[in-house]
């Protein structure tokens, strides 16, 4: 890689230390720029740390690896357990503030995307992201509770759909869970891969039914159902060990549009509207018939993506930032700059990358490519500051030291990782985390103190 003119001259802060954050510090730091990397939790990782499915131990653990490869560059300072954004610990502009040359905005798509449909507040509805961070231990998702039923609807065909039914059907004590799809089957979106975890517990004999009922339908747009099914049914041959009895079936064609709750507040049943499917533009899309159906159920899952959080400070539009439509800085003619619809002109300096650049985008290796790009266009900026102010790392440090709450650095991170390992082998958990906050801040204090 080519180092910058006037090498160490830059600073960049990078906010998120998932896989689009990190690549990107990695990126940057190798050109000799000084990197300060914050991250809302206390460890690195994002969701390659608490988004991937927990027994996928090798792949989690190949990843940790290459993290901590990148932490040990010396162009990056890392502070963990710091919240960016509006009423938060700091905000971008007191990062702007500082003199740090750009920054990059890779905190992913924290807030929650909802369909909002009445009865979503009812006790019993979940988003399945919040489920995905409880189950992998993230504080404090990890240590609130989630009462699920014995009647589940999920609602989304994506992958994250299936590892949510691969924990209901592995985990939880559920009777019944339908995966409702406002689509055909030909539009599912999870890997058959995914699948071969679920599958054991999906009644078969009803999912023939359904596809009957569907394949006229189907046909109608030139799709072929036999096929579709021949896909689901693949995932047989490489079928996880039916671990509970829990009954899986699935319903395409079918949008939510109400969820009903008791005298309690409690969820009782899910009102859908029925679908039929219709070209535009050569694209096969859904269409409301305006005859509906009731699915008793007692907990609804919504697995349909994500949206950025507002509370960062960049302008938003549907789900995501603001991207300049003619960025100064494309990449593989992507923009990773940041737009404001109010002043008609792009933010000077501020870039985004990852799930806050296009939400809901890929895995772990889509995130990484990301991170790369947007270390490019980085380096393209500052290539175009003539003289740049230098920075005053003192200036950071003072603004850090007004954080009322501990703020983990990569040297306390890793003696947290190492006795978190340790206490794993003890307990003889392949991959043990504590799971809260406040067990890793004082473990953190009582490493201090002995050095």
């Amino acid at each position: 890689m080519n180092v910058l003119q006037n090498e160490g001259s830059y600073t960049v802060a990078i906010v998120g230390a998932g896989p689009a954050g990190l690549f990107a510090a990695r990126e940057l730091a190798a050109s000799g720029v000084q990197v300060l990397l914050f991250n809302r939790d206390i460890k690195p990782g994002g969701l390659a740390e608490y988004g991937i499915y927990p027994e996928k131990f090798k792949m989690k653990e190949g990843l940790r690896q290459q993290f901590r490869q990148i932490l040990v560059s010396p162009n990056i300072s890392y502070f963990g357990n710091v919240r960016v954004g509006e009423g938060a610990d700091i905000s971008l502009q007191d990062l702007k503030k500082t003199g740090v040359h750009a920054i990059l905005v890779a905190v992913g798509a924290q807030g929650t995307k909802w369909q909002g449909i009445p009865g979503e507040e009812l006790e019993g509805v979940f988003h399945a992201k919040d489920l995905v961070y409880h189950y992998n231990r993230l504080p404090p998702f990890s240590q609130n509770e989630f009462m699920i039923g014995k009647r589940v609807a999920l609602i989304g065909v994506g992958n994250v759909m299936m590892d949510i039914a691969r924990w209901l059907t592995h985990n939880e004590d559920v009777h019944e869970v339908t995966v409702l799809a406002r689509r055909g089957p030909a539009e599912t979106k999870f890997d058959i891969s995914q699948l071969e975890h679920v599958i054991s517990n999906l009644d078969i004999a009803d999912l023939e039914g359904e596809f009957a009922r569907v394949a006229p339908v189907m046909r109608g747009v030139g799709e072929d159902p036999e096929m579709s099914k021949q896909k689901l049914l693949s995932a047989l041959g490489k079928a996880d060990p039916k671990v509970k009895d829990t009954r899986v079936m699935m319903r395409f064609l079918k949008s939510p549009i109400q969820i009903v709750g008791d005298d309690m507040g409690r969820v009782c049943s899910l009102q859908m509207e029925d679908n039929t499917l219709d070209l535009q533009n050569a694209v096969v899309v859904p269409q409301g018939m305006g005859t509906f159906s009731s699915l008793d159920v007692d907990t609804v899952i919504f697995a349909i993506g994500d949206r950025v959080d507002r509370n960062v400070g960049l302008p938003v539009t549907a789900n995501e930032f603001v991207k300049a439509a003619t960025p100064r800085f494309p990449v593989n003619e992507e923009s990773f700059e940041v737009f404001d619809p109010k002043t008609g002109e792009i933010i000077d300096n501020i870039f985004v990358a990852g799930w806050s650049r296009k939400a809901s985008s890929g895995l772990v290796g889509i995130a990484r490519k990301d991170g790369v790009y947007s270390a490019q266009a980085i380096r393209r900026f500052l290539a175009t500051l003539n003289s740049p102010t230098p920075f005053q790392m003192g200036k950071i440090y003072s603004l850090i030291s007004s954080i009322e709450h501990p703020v983990i650095n990569k040297e306390t991170l890793l003696k947290l990782e190492t006795t978190e390992k340790r206490e794993g082998k003890i307990l003889g958990y392949e991959d043990f985390k504590f799971r809260s906050n406040e067990e890793m801040l004082a473990l953190s204090n009582r490493l201090l103190k002995k050095n």
